[in-house]
C-alpha cells in the first residue's frame, strides 16, 4: 500500500498559524520541564535505539567532540556511542532514561550532527520548544550546475541571505552538501523550508524575504489583527515569458494543390542503380568505378591542400599610397608657386603702367602751364 505521510493535506496551509498563542495556552516558559518524580511508570519496558551514519570527514570533529556529547546525554538518561569503523553514531534508552521525548531529541542530534551543524549548537535540540528539519534538495533540481547556483541563492554574497532568513524566523540554518538542516520554532521550520523549496523551484528568497519583513511590522499593530493581510503583501509576478519550444523539423504546413492521385512512391537504392546503369555492371566493374572514385577524391584533396600551402608563398600585393600622396603634394605645390609668380609679374606690370601714366599726367600739367606763361 502506497505511503500516504507525504500527500498534500488540503487543510493544512500556509496561512494556518497551528503555534499561535491564546490566553488559554501557555507558553514555552510556563511549561514545567519533566523531571524524573513525573515518571510514575517507572523503567521503559523495552529499549529503543537509532542509528546514524555520518561522511569521513567529520570523523577527527566528532572524535574530538563526542566527549561533550555523552555528558549532554547522559543527563537525560541515553547512552551513545561512535563506531569510527562503521562510520555510525548510536544512541538508546537505558535504565535511567526517564522522559520518553529524549530518546527522539537524541536521534535529532545524531542527525544534526551528521550533517555538519556545530555541536555547541546541535546539543540546543535536547531544549524543550526547539525543533529541528533536514530539507533535502539534491533530487529537486535535475541539472548539477542549476543545483549548485539555486544552493548558493539561499546563501546569498558574504551569507547575508542566510543570515536574514534566520533573523526572520528565529532559526539556525546549515547549508552543507545536499541538505539544508533547520533547528528552531515550529513555525520557522515551516516557513524556511517554504522558502528552500521554492529557491530549488527558481523563486528567488529575497521575495520571501520582502514578505517576512511586512508581516513583522503588520503584527505590531494590534488593529490588524483580525483582518486580511493580502492587501499590504506584495504580488510578485513572473516578467519573462516561457520560451515556445521550437521543433528541430518545421513541417510545411502551407496549403497545397488538391490532387486526386496519391503521390508517387520514393525510389530505392535498386531503382536509382538501375536509372544510372550501376546496377547492371559486374563486380568487378563496380570496385573498378569505386576505387576510380576514392582516387578522384584522393586528387581533389590533394590538389586543394597545394592550394592552401602555395597560399604562404604568393607575395602580397603591394600598394604605395604613399608615393602616390607626394607626387599628388608636389603637384599641388607646383601649380600654387605658378601662380604666385603669375600674380607678382600682373603685379609688377600694373605699377609700371600706373608710373607710365603719372609721368604723362605730369607732362601734360606741364605743357599746360608753359603755354599759359608764353600768352602772358
Amino acid at each position: 500500500m502506497p505511503s500516504t505521510y507525504k500527500k498534500e493535506k488540503p487543510w493544512d496551509t500556509d496561512d494556518i498559524d497551528k503555534w499561535k498563542k491564546t490566553p488559554d495556552s501557555p507558553s514555552c516558559d510556563q511549561i514545567e520541564e519533566f523531571k524524573p518524580e513525573h515518571n510514575v511508570a517507572g523503567n521503559f519496558v523495552e529499549e529503543s535505539s537509532f542509528m546514524t551514519l555520518f561522511p569521513k570527514y567529520r570523523e577527527m570533529y566528532l572524535k574530538e567532540a563526542w566527549p561533550d556529547i555523552t555528558r549532554a546525554l547522559e543527563k537525560q538518561g541515553i547512552a551513545c556511542t561512535l563506531d569510527l569503523v562503521e562510520g555510525s553514531m548510536t544512541v538508546k534508552t537505558t535504565r535511567k532514561t526517564y522522559d520518553p521525548a529524549s530518546i527522539l531529541k537524541a536521534r535529532d542530534l545524531i542527525k544534526l550532527l551528521a550533517r555538519s551543524v556545530p555541536v555547541t549548537q546541535a546539543l540546543k535540540i535536547l531544549e524543550d520548544g526547539v525543533a529541528c528539519d533536514i530539507v533535502k534538495i539534491r533530487n529537486q533540481v535535475r541539472n548539477k550546475e542549476r543545483f549548485v547556483k539555486r544552493r548558493q541563492r539561499i546563501l546569498g554574497p558574504n551569507g547575508s541571505t542566510l543570515k536574514a532568513l534566520e533573523l526572520l524566523t528565529g532559526t539556525y540554518i546549515m547549508v552543507q552538501g545536499n541538505t539544508v538542516s533547520v533547528m528552531g520554532p515550529f513555525k520557522g521550520l515551516k516557513e524556511v523550508r517554504r522558502i528552500v523549496d521554492d529557491c530549488m523551484a527558481n523563486i528567488h528568497p529575497i521575495y520571501h524575504i520582502k514578505e517576512l519583513m511586512i508581516k513583522r511590522e503588520l503584527a505590531k499593530d494590534p488593529t490588524l489583527a483580525n483582518e486580511s493581510w493580502d492587501r499590504f503583501l506584495p504580488n510578485f509576478k513572473k516578467r519573462t515569458l516561457s520560451k515556445r519550444r521550437v521543433p528541430f523539423q518545421v513541417t510545411d504546413k502551407s496549403k497545397k494543390v488538391y490532387t486526386p492521385f496519391p503521390p508517387a512512391p520514393e525510389k530505392s537504392k535498386v531503382d536509382l542503380q538501375i536509372e544510372s546503369g550501376e546496377y547492371f555492371l559486374s563486380k568487378e566493374a563496380k570496385d573498378r568505378a569505386q576505387k576510380e572514385e576514392v582516387v578522384e577524391r584522393q586528387r581533389q584533396k590533394r590538389e586543394e591542400k597545394m592550394r592552401e600551402r602555395e597560399k604562404d608563398f604568393v607575395a602580397p600585393e603591394e600598394s604605395l599610397p604613399a608615393d602616390g600622396e607626394e607626387k599628388k603634394k608636389k603637384k599641388d605645390k607646383k601649380e600654387k608657386k605658378e601662380k604666385s609668380k603669375r600674380k607678382r609679374e600682373a603685379e609688377t606690370e600694373g605699377e609700371v603702367d600706373d608710373a607710365a601714366e603719372r609721368k604723362e599726367k605730369k607732362k601734360k600739367k606741364k605743357s599746360k602751364k608753359e603755354a599759359a606763361s608764353d600768352d602772358e
